[in-house]
Parts: C-alpha cells; structure tokens; sequence
C-alpha cells in the first residue's frame, strides 16, 4: 500500500539540496549541530526521532543551508528540537500544528505585547518550515508561496481578530460575541499583489488595503468610527511588523490604498467605490486583479471587490491598457537601451526578463481580454496562463515557456531571500559571494548557475517582447522612470538625480497626485491616460530648463489651475516643439506661465507657425479686438472680452522675446500697438454708453494722449498707461444733446473715468492696464479732461520744465483724425519754441537729484532708477531735443534709443558719447523687457531661476550671466559720467 505523500516524513522526501564542499569549515558546523540535536531528544524524546539525521541527504541540506543562509542557521540552532520535529514528521502535519497553536494563543491573549509574541512564534516556525521544504524540493516552489500566503492570511486575521476582542472588553465595540467581532464589523482587510493570489515570496511585505462599511460601524457613543478603525490599523500594522526581541511577523505596506499621500489608513467603502470610478488608473486595476479579501469581515470584502468588478473588467477590449501597463514597465526598467541581462546585480524581480515582465505580460492580457471573457480574472499568474492557452490569446508553447521560466525564477528570489531574510532581487554582485550564492541554489559554480539563469531571462524577455514590439518610446532618451505604484523607486530616485532635480522624491510624490486627480485638470480618466503618454517628454523637457526644479514647481502650480488637461496633454504630445516653449515658460517666466494656465487657447496660438512670423500690425490687433467685441451683449461683458484679448496678446509678444523671434525694440512697439489699439477700442465703447445716456456734444470729439513708455513705444509687460485726454467742441455747445444733458466739461470728465475704469478696474477677467493720468495740465489738482484750448494755453504759458520733457514722448493713440493733428501740432508748436539751454540744464539736473534722493539705489538691476540706467538716459535724450528742436525739429522723437540715434545723426551728440548710450539704451531696454515678462516684483539674482539668468544673459549677448553683470556695471558707470556732461 503506498502511502500519500502528506502523510511522509520530512527526510524521506528530501529530492536536492544546496552544493557543498567536502573541505568545507561548515563540516564541524554540522557536528555541532548533531549534537545539540541529539541533547534536545535526551531531553524530551517527544521531540522526534533522531534517526531522520542518519541519511547523506539531511547531512547534505544542514551543511548547504549552514554554509548559505546565516539567518537559517540561526533559526536552526535557536531551537534543536523544533529542527528534528520538521525533519522526523511530515511537513503539512507540522504546518497544522503551528496553525493550531496560534489561533489558540491568539484567543488566550490577554495583552498585546502576548499577542505579538504568538505571532512572532508562529512566523519563525513557519519561515524554517517552508525554507527547509523549498531548499530540500520537499514541496514545490508554489506549495511554498501558497504555505507562506496561507500563514499570512493566518497572522492577519488572529491579529484583527485580537484587535477586536480588546476592544468589545473595552467597551469601544459592541458585539454580543468578542471573539467572532471582526467577522460581521464591516471592517475589510484586502490582501493584495503576491498575498491576494496566494504567491507571497520568502521575505515578501504583505500589501494591505484597509476599508469598512459605516452602515456596520458599532462603536460607543462618543467615538467616531473612522478614528476608532484607523488606530485599530496602526495597531494591527504594528503588531505585524513591529521589530521585538522575537522579530517580526511581516513588513506591512498600505500604500496601495487609493490616493494613498492624502488619505487616512482606513476609507470607507463609499469614498473608495467614487475614487475607483472617478480617478482610478490602470496600473490600480492592475493590482485590484489580485485583491483578495483575506481578515475581517470578509464577505463585506468581497461584496466589495463585486461592486469594484466594472472598474476592473471593461467591458469591450481594452487595449488601450497595453500602452498604459506597457509605460509602467518601461518606468521601472526601461525596455529598450537600458540595462543588458546579465547576471552579477541582476534584478530577478524588476530585471530584464525578470518576474514582473511574466506578471506584466500576464495581467495585460487579462486587462484587455477579462472584462468579457469571466474566466481571465484569475488571481495567480500561472493558473492564468494555462486560461489564456486555452482561450487561444497565447500559444501553448509561450505558456509552457512562460510558466517554467516564472518557477524557476520565483525559486532563484527563494534562494535570494533566505540568505538573511531580505526582501531583496538581486542577485550579488561581490565575485565571492556569487559563488556562494550559486552553491547555496544548487549549483557549483557561478558560470553554470549563469548558464541557466540567463537563458530563462532571454526567454521571458523574447515574449514580453512580442507583447510590446509596436510600441514606440515614450522618451527621447530612454530615462528609467517610474511614477506609477506606490514605492519611491531607486532607479528613479538616481534617473532624476541624474537629469538635474535636487528633489525627487518630492517630483515622484506631486507626480504621484496627479494620477489620483488632485487636480481638475487631472480628473478625468482621459486625462490621467494622455498625462501617462506625455509624461515621460514633460519631466525630460523640464529637466532640459536651467532650473528643473523651479520650472517643475512651476508646472504643477500651472497644472493646478487648469480646469482640464485633456487638451493640454495631447497638444503636449503632439508638438515637441510647444513642449520645449512651455518648459521654457515654466522654468525661466513666472508672469506667462499664470497667463498661460488661465487662457488655454494660446496653446492652439503658440502652436501655429505664423505667431512667429511676424508681429499683428494695427489693423490686425483691430480686427481681433472688434471680432471678440462684437459678442459683448453689454459693457461688462465688453470689459471682460477686452482683457481676454489684451491678455492673450500680450502673453503671445512675451513667447516671442522669450523664443528670440523679436528683440526688445520690436516688443515695446508690439506691447504699445495692443494697448493702443485696445485704448481706442474702449474709447470707442465708453461714448457709445454715454451717448445713450446722454447725447452726445454738438460738434464733440475726444482724443487720447500718451505719455511716457506707450508715447514712446517702449512699453513692457508690465508698463502702466501715462494717459490726458484732450477734447474740443462747438464755441456755443454748452450741454450734451440727450434726456439727461451734461456740461462739456462734465460730459467728458466722465467719458475720461470711464475709460480709466474700462481700462483698469478689476473684473472676473482681470485688468487691464494701471491708469496713471498726473502728467494732465496741472497734474491732480487739474481736471481729468482738458479741452484743447486749455491745453495748448497751458503748455505754452505754465508748463514746468518736466513737462515739457514729458511732452517729447507725447503721441496721440485715440481719437478722431481731425482732433489728433491738432492736438500733434500743438504739442509740436511747444516743443520747438526756443529755450535757454542754461536754464533747462540747471531744472533737469536738480529734477534728477531730487529723484535720486527719494529713490536712490545702488542695485544695478533696479534698471530704472540706478544712476546710469533708464532715467539717465530718458533725461538726456529729452534735454537734448528739447534744446536744440527749435534749429532741428527733426529730432523729435518720442522713441528714446530714436532720440538718441536722431541726436547723433543732426551733431548735437558726439560720436564717443553715441557709441556709449545707444548700445546702453538697446541693452537696459532689452534686459528689462525680459525682467518684466518674465518675473514679477525686485530682481535678486542670488534667488531668480537659473533659467531667468540665461534668458537675461541670451538678451545681453553674454556669455554668461556673471558675463552679463560686468557688462552691464561697466555701461551704467559710463553713461552716469556722461550724464553731467551733456545736461550742461
């Protein structure tokens, strides 16, 4: 009669054994140990019989596993007798036994620290149990992974179990019996990964994720049930992975739990069912394939993973997953141009052809296939295989190969692991300890362990390959990056590194929340698709900025804004050109980046090749503002539609300075062209408004003057408006022509606060333009609209000599044709009168010592008001015409760098002082066009983005910011000495 083999003993069924050397010092090793054997049977013969010692094979697996494995050695001589009991008796008979004794342990604890150490007992015993049976072929390597997940299982549930008998003695749970509690509590404990299919590896964490039903929540009055169950976890967590002087039971993980970074440790099931239908990703229904509810209330559990079903299982192919799980795969090991197969330091699990390139190649089919084929939702991979054989979406040879290939390797992890129980892959790289380590797996040498290893690796590798061969790169450069799942990954801590991120840990968790849809952006399971796609190109662009830290910062607080991503990511995806621009913006101009996450459709603007062409000229800026403005249904929405536009614009002028497609020249013309337009435009709106209200004025017209940086063309993104609105009308109009009739002089002081307010108030859009109209005859205390006879009276009666200066920048950018050449003329007339230049000088010399009192500065980027910078150069340009344009009127000009240029040509400006302020005037005017597109606020260049300083060394034609700052000393200090030199 032949006798089943459960019922065998150990030592009999012994098939292999690690290699050892006869001249091994691990010989007496094993004496020693006989010995101690033999004293625990003198001691209690109970303990087994000792003739289980007497056969070369048990000989043979002591001294392999002493010389091997120091953390079995240990477990070995800690306890003689439990050594002679698992050999002398059938291991599923020793099995049973422990099982038996922990769950009566458990249900007699009293005190947490007693539980601890029944678990700890119980793990210790069945960790040498299923090491011995695994290094001796007494079971195969998946009998192993299903003992060990079974005795997970086990540890668990005493452990929830033991939680909640506490606490019905306690009176925190109420359950009529303490000791069956868990069983009906809603609380769900899912085993997941390796634990959920019942192939948990030798020193593998036990992924848990933690859920319970509120319905079913039966704490005390007084006690909220999350807060209740999310500090039963944290003690469960501990008692399970707690490092005592009796070790430890299993590393515990619950970071697969859904937006693990923001939740608590136990969610309810309702919050989890809208996570998983709103936000959850593949690489999630990926890991719920194997999700099994292992402790608590385990019908709840699978209740659950029902309801979860239509997440995991799609129901038409799915085959946009192979692209999704296929990115995982790559992040963790990239598939083409990383790493070789090798041996030394190869990672059986992550590696090339390694284990999770047969789970990958496994649960992709699944995802594609399992939502209408039932019987692909298989938790254990090679039950799974065998399915997908069957079902023809694999050959039987691809299974055969594949299923031998995963045995092997899961023994060789075994072997890894057992050496000091670590959860650790791969193989050593150390020459001595590799020979070892192949002697320990059964081989006698490394060359012919490697003989058979790499083989395996090149078949797994070969079909995995056939999944994926379609599939193109995600990434120019094959960086090894992983984001999906919950671990931080080494590889992808370095690759960042690497690419110039000071933070990675820090980019994988932001990157992390983007996938749980922290965002809106990011909510949509589209949009979480498109960002894997485009992911690998966007962290590779950012890294290519000067700064990948900051413009990654950047980035995320762009992405925070946007109400969805969906467009983005794809035009992302299919311009690597706008990739490059965005990055760009992100790293090196803070002011574009929040106009860019605001206005979404200058992504389609950027992208079209003519932006870069050439700048809109007037009537271009006027058919798109008249175009937008013709859906204005009244003058708040006008308000709204106008900042639209001037914001795009001008956004649209920053792109191009920063993409070097227009200098800073043709900027300032382009800035002071939008506003202009934009100017006239809203005049045009504010008397229509009024004219309803109020009639108009009997031969009325208005016009608007601009002073300043808009007078001279030399806006920035960030230059206010020096305005004076000028009017004239009949000798005898005395009231407007409308139902309610105001005076000349009222009807257009408040056409001027309107269009101020039009231009500057602050709406659901923004503003526009800050409005600054102190440069009007009499400044504050005069009115805000002066007719024209008052002020060609005024310029050319009382004018200070400020004003006159401020006069040369004068141009008139709204109004009927009629009224603005004879508002040009006037100002003309004034500028060209004769002046004692004695006189000018002393006025424009006090005028600037009176400025550098109030706002002196030694901080050469305060390129305004440090002397030598743009006052300086304003005032002379300005003194000089205004001297000399009664000979020359032809050196008018409002343009300062024209001015300047003009001065030079007419002989009133030496040559040697020419060759110094005209490239000083190019170089402030085009550092500060930078500084203000790109930043807000003081320059500090101790603190700005490393990218801002190229952009400003790239405008200064330097080779170097440090380059740039010599420069730019060397040019203030020169025009400061010719300042009291020309102005005399």
């Amino acid at each position: 009669m032949t006798i089943p083999e459960h019922q065998v003993a150990f030592h009999a069924r012994i098939r292999e054994w690690p290699v050892v050397d006869a001249d091994d010092a691990a010989g007496s090793d094993v004496a020693a140990l006989e010995a101690a054997l033999y004293g625990s049977m003198a001691n209690d013969p109970a303990n087994g019989d000792l003739a289980c010692l007497d056969g070369a094979p048990v000989k043979q697996l002591l001294q392999g596993v002493l010389t091997g494995s120091p953390y079995l050695s240990v477990l070995m001589r800690r306890d003689p007798a439990r050594l002679v009991r698992i050999l002398s008796n059938p291991p599923e008979q020793e099995l049973a036994g422990y099982k038996a004794r922990l769950i009566a342990d458990m249900a007699a604890a009293t005190t947490q620290p007693d539980a601890m150490r029944a678990l700890r007992g119980f793990k210790t015993n069945v960790a040498l149990l299923t090491a011995l049976a695994d290094i001796a072929g007494v079971w195969p390597v998946m009998t192993v992974t299903g003992v060990l997940s079974d005795a997970a299982d086990l540890a668990v549930q005493t452990a929830v179990r033991f939680l909640f008998r506490l606490a019905v003695e306690k009176g925190d749970w109420q359950a009529a019996d303490p000791l069956t509690a868990a069983d009906d509590s809603g609380y769900i404990v899912l085993g997941m990964g390796k634990l959920g299919a019942g192939e948990l590896n030798y020193s593998s964490d036990i992924d848990l994720i933690v859920f319970y039903e509120k319905s079913k929540g039966l704490t005390r009055s007084g006690l909220e049930l999350q807060t209740f169950l999310v500090r039963l976890t944290r003690d469960l967590v501990k008692m399970l992975q707690e490092r005592t002087g009796d070790g430890y039971v299993f590393r515990t993980d619950l970071r697969l739990r859904p937006d693990a970074g923001a939740t608590q440790l136990a969610i309810s099931v309702d919050a989890a069912l809208v996570y998983y239908e709103s936000f959850g990703q593949n690489w999630e229904r990926a890991a719920l394939i194997k999700a099994r509810a292992i402790a608590g209330d385990r019908a709840a559990g699978e209740a659950l993973l029902a309801e979860l079903a239509p997440f995991i299982w799609r129901k038409h192919l799915d085959f946009a997953a192979i692209a999704d799980i296929h990115a995982m795969k790559r992040q963790i090991h990239a598939f083409r141009g990383i790493g070789a197969i090798g041996v030394a330091g190869h990672n059986v699990k992550l590696g090339r052809g390694g284990i999770r390139e047969i789970e990958f190649f496994t649960q992709t089919q699944q995802l594609i296939a399992g939502g209408r084929q039932r019987e692909l939702r298989g938790r254990r991979t090679l039950d799974t295989l065998s399915t997908l054989a069957e079902r023809n979406w694999i050959a039987p040879a691809v299974r055969d190969a594949l299923t031998e290939s995963y045995l092997y390797l899961r023994r060789i992890e075994h072997r890894l692991q057992m050496v000091a129980d670590e959860q650790t892959h791969e193989v050593p790289r150390d020459p001595a300890r590799l020979e070892a380590f192949a002697a320990f797996a059964g081989y006698a040498s490394a060359a012919e362990f490697a003989r058979a290893y790499i083989p395996v690796l090149e078949t797994v590798q070969t079909h995995y390959a056939a999944l994926f061969e379609d599939m193109p790169e995600l990434t120019t450069q094959g960086v090894n990056m992983v984001f999906a799942g919950q671990d931080d990954d080494p590889d992808t801590i370095a690759a960042l590194r690497t690419m110039g991120f000071s933070q990675p840990s820090t980019i994988i968790a932001t990157v992390r929340g983007w996938h749980h849809g922290r965002y809106p952006a990011v909510r949509s399971p589209r949009a979480r698709e498109r960002l894997t796609d485009v992911q690998p190109l966007l962290i590779e662009a950012l890294a290519d900025t000067a700064d990948p830290d900051a413009a990654f910062g950047m980035f995320d607080r762009f992405l925070s804004e946007l109400p969805t991503g969906v467009q983005l990511f794809s035009l992302l995806r299919a311009n690597p050109g706008l990739l490059r621009l965005v990055a760009d913006i992100m790293g090196s101009a803070p002011r574009l980046a929040r106009v860019l996450s605001r206005r979404r459709r200058l992504l389609d603007a950027v992208i079209d090749p003519r932006t870069f062409e050439a700048l809109p000229d007037a009537d271009e800026i006027d058919a798109v503002i008249a175009a937008d403005l013709a859906r204005a249904t009244d003058l708040q929405e006008a308000l709204d539609i106008a900042r639209i536009v001037g914001s795009e614009q001008a956004f649209l002028i920053g792109v191009r300075v920063l993409s070097g497609s227009i200098n800073a020249s043709q900027a300032g013309q382009a800035y002071a062209t939008l506003a202009e337009r934009l100017i006239a435009a809203l005049l045009a709106v504010v008397e229509t408004e009024l004219a309803a209200s109020h009639g108009t004025i009997p031969g009325g017209a208005a016009c608007v003057i601009a002073m300043g940086k808009l007078g001279g063309r030399e806006m920035t993104a960030s230059s206010d408006l020096d305005l004076i609105l000028v009017y004239d009308h009949d000798k005898d109009a005395d009231a407007s022509s409308g139902p309610r009739p105001l005076a000349p002089a009222q009807y257009y002081a408040r056409i001027t606060q309107r269009l101020v307010t039009a231009l500057s108030a602050n709406t659901a859009e923004g503003k526009l333009y800050d409005v600054d109209m102190r440069l009007r005859p009499s400044g504050q205390q005069g009115p805000v609209a002066t007719r024209l006879s008052s002020f060609v009276r005024y310029q050319a009666e009382e004018a200070w000599t400020w004003e006159q200066m401020a006069l040369t920048r004068a141009r008139v950018v709204a109004g009927p044709a009629h009224l603005v050449s004879r508002v040009d003329q006037s100002a003309r007339d004034t500028l060209i009168r004769p002046r004692e230049r004695s006189k000018i000088a002393t006025d424009v010399l006090e005028m600037r010592a009176r400025i550098a009192a109030d706002k002196a500065t030694t901080d050469i980027w305060d390129l305004k008001q440090v002397r030598g910078g743009l006052v300086d150069l304003e005032f002379m340009a300005q003194f000089l015409q205004l001297v000399h344009a009664a000979d020359r009127p032809d050196l008018l000009d409002q343009n300062t760098l024209r001015a300047l240029e003009k001065a030079r040509d007419a002989g009133v400006l030496s040559s040697s002082a020419a060759d110094i302020l005209i490239p000083a005037c190019r170089l402030i005017h085009d550092l500060t066009q930078v500084l203000r597109i790109c930043s807000e606020g003081r320059f500090d260049p101790a603190t700005a983005p490393r990218g801002l300083k190229e952009v400003l060394a790239r405008a200064g034609d330097a080779p170097s910011f440090a380059a740039l700052e010599m420069t730019l000393r060397r040019t203030l200090s020169d025009v400061e000495a010719l300042f009291p030199v020309i102005i005399a």
